[in-house]
């Protein structure tokens, strides 16, 4: 294994990682505190959640052209665009222009995002390598596992250093500070991280794009409508429902944002000691099944809680805190699977497909969050992510359970 390869892109990513939470926080808080309704904050996302899906796709295409640390490096120059952009932004702008100027930037800090993630994530594929399959299979689970924990957990310490910034320093000024820092790690990675990755040997057509492959696209399916299930509650719907009809206040609800994202990362990390843990991909699909479903389980009985009213400060705090390990062990799995199934020529581009998937599944969720909100309340959006659940997991039926079988008959495999 290039343990300083994986050391440097690690490092760059967790770096990313900090100013895009904090960004989110930021960009939250300063137009609440402007007037903006929780529905309209949403919306100044919606174009950083497209873009990624188009990243995501001409990314990979990219990346396996030109290689890894073309997109890398390009993700990280990207955000420092967007935030320095951002700190333009005047208070004495009519509405509509601010709102155009703050969803131009935070399409780019979309498309930064994704490159960034998806040049990280193929890299573990191709820094962690052993001679013996089974080894290999294990390894690159449990890096790919450190690496996607450990940007959701700094991902909610984002959260909370956004907060601070803005209290400390002021909007403009933070986006100067976070801009000043990512200069540096992309300075640094820029001059360290020498090692070619993921440029294919044979010329990649524009055609490829999009997957052939069996296990690619039947677990890109399942990821669709598994990110789909977070983000219809958690984007808009919660949010609403701690403040309007639980009391909730705003630090509070920051607060309890920041804490589901860092245990769900800490999860994330922790999972190939408890799911899968030596069984490369044939347990890894039995996992994905078998995790799935316990999924659907817990957000049915979340959504019969709050829809009967049952206790809903502790339905809401035990039952998030119990969706949030399942999902965490289920992306986990998944993030395991995509990169085990890719062959590693073309794993850029494999990846890129599968988290294009990952970006749709968002953005659908986002739209769908203030959309049942505003027609169900808060058990819409539950029970909307209900069926996604189920989908994703029914998908996984069909998940093969060699990286050579994607020719066979589609057929479920069961555990």
């Amino acid at each position: 294994m290039d343990k300083k390869s994986y050391g440097l892109v690690t490092a760059a990513y967790w770096g990313f990682t900090l100013t895009d939470g904090a960004l989110r926080m930021l960009v939250l808080l300063h137009f609440h505190e402007l007037g903006y309704s929780p529905v309209s904050l949403a919306f100044l996302f919606l174009l950083y959640e497209f873009c990624g899906v188009i990243t995501n796709l001409l990314g990979g295409w990219i990346a396996s052209r030109y290689g890894l640390r073309i997109t890398l490096f390009a993700g990280l120059a990207l955000q420092i665009v967007a935030l320095t952009m951002l700190s333009f932004i005047q208070p004495e702008w009519i509405a509509w222009v601010s709102v155009a100027y703050v969803m131009g930037s935070q399409a780019i800090s979309g498309i930064a995002k994704d490159l960034t993630k998806m040049s990280s994530k193929s890299a573990v594929k191709l820094l962690v390598n052993d001679p013996d399959e089974a080894t290999s299979q294990s390894r690159l689970y449990k890096w790919v596992a450190i690496l996607t924990g450990s940007k959701n957990a700094l991902k909610g310490v984002g959260f909370l250093l956004g907060g601070v910034l803005l209290q400390w320093l002021g909007f403009a000024a933070s986006l100067w500070a976070m801009a000043a820092a990512l200069g540096v790690v992309l300075v640094c990675s820029v001059t360290m991280l020498r090692s070619e990755m993921g440029k294919a040997k044979s010329k990649v057509r524009f055609k490829e794009l999009f997957s052939k492959n069996r296990e690619i696209n039947i677990l890109s399916f399942a990821r669709f409508f598994l990110f789909g299930a977070r983000d219809v509650w958690f984007v808009v719907g919660l949010p609403v429902f701690l403040a309007s009809h639980l009391g909730w206040s705003f630090a509070g609800i920051g607060g309890f944002l920041a804490a589901w994202v860092i245990g769900y990362g800490i999860i994330q990390a922790s999972a190939p000691r408890f799911a899968n843990r030596t069984g490369g991909i044939t347990g890894g699909a039995r996992a994905a099944q078998s995790w799935g479903f316990t999924l659907f389980l817990v957000s049915l009985a979340l959504a019969i809680a709050i829809q009967v009213d049952f206790y809903p400060n502790i339905s809401i705090l035990l039952g998030l805190a119990v969706f949030g390990v399942v999902f965490a062990v289920n992306s986990s799995v998944h993030s395991y699977l995509i990169l085990a199934y890719a062959d590693s020529d073309k794993v850029a581009l494999n990846v890129g497909f599968y988290y294009m998937a990952n970006a749709c599944g968002r953005l659908v969720g986002t739209l769908l969050s203030g959309t049942m909100f505003l027609l169900a309340g808060l058990p819409g959006c539950l029970w909307t992510s209900c069926v996604f659940v189920l989908i994703a997991a029914a998908m996984t039926l069909y998940l093969p359970t060699s990286k050579r079988s994607s020719n066979a008959e589609m057929a479920p495999q069961t555990s």
